[in-house]
């Protein structure tokens, strides 16, 4: 297909992996934006998801690669995270799941690889038979405390926006986040 072919226009890659600079000399979604608008039509928003989409790579290997010398991926991040905003520092992997907006199975993956690591603790929930309680250790709090300061420093990648810019794009996001019924507007 060459240059025109989606692999040249569509900067895709491994969801986690650290991605390359592309080096090119264009803008491959500027390219692809051109190129539907020649064979279907504009259609803003397909720029706009594919830039979300880089953005979405770009930043995530960012942030993992800060992170990763803790033996942590953002995702065991956030979980512990959310653990130290707990008031008792656990909370039952449901409610993890339910923060976290992930599937059960990912909780569990998560959880489980933070227990390994001897960050997170496991015990059954005396208020739900069946449920289990993750608890976040003190080499937890440590590990999160340091992560928290390294990813501050570098502004969780966000490094080239201002806190006016920061605003907006949570601003501008929160619609989507609400049409999908991620929670309630008040």
């Amino acid at each position: 297909m060459g240059e025109t072919g989606l692999t040249a226009i569509w900067p895709v890659g491994k969801v986690g992996a650290v991605p390359k600079p592309l080096s090119l000399p264009f803008d491959p979604i500027a390219r692809a934006d051109e190129l539907w608008r020649q064979r279907w039509g504009p259609v803003p928003s397909m720029a706009a998801i594919t830039s979300i989409m880089r953005a979405h790579q770009i930043l995530l290997a960012e942030v993992d690669a800060v992170v990763k010398p803790y033996g942590l991926t953002f995702a065991r991040y956030e979980a512990l995270v959310l653990l130290t905003f707990s008031k008792a520092g656990e909370l039952p992997m449901s409610k993890i799941g339910e923060r976290l907006m992930v599937h059960p199975t990912s909780v569990t993956n998560t959880v489980d690889r933070l227990v390994k690591s001897g960050l997170v603790a496991k015990r059954p929930n005396p208020n739900d038979g069946r449920g289990t309680l993750a608890s976040i250790t003190d080499k937890g709090r440590e590990v999160v405390e340091a992560a928290t300061r390294d990813l501050m420093a570098m502004d969780f990648g966000l490094g080239v926006y201002d806190t006016e810019e920061c605003a907006e794009i949570f601003a501008m996001l929160r619609p989507l986040r609400v049409a999908a019924q991620d929670f309630e507007e008040a």
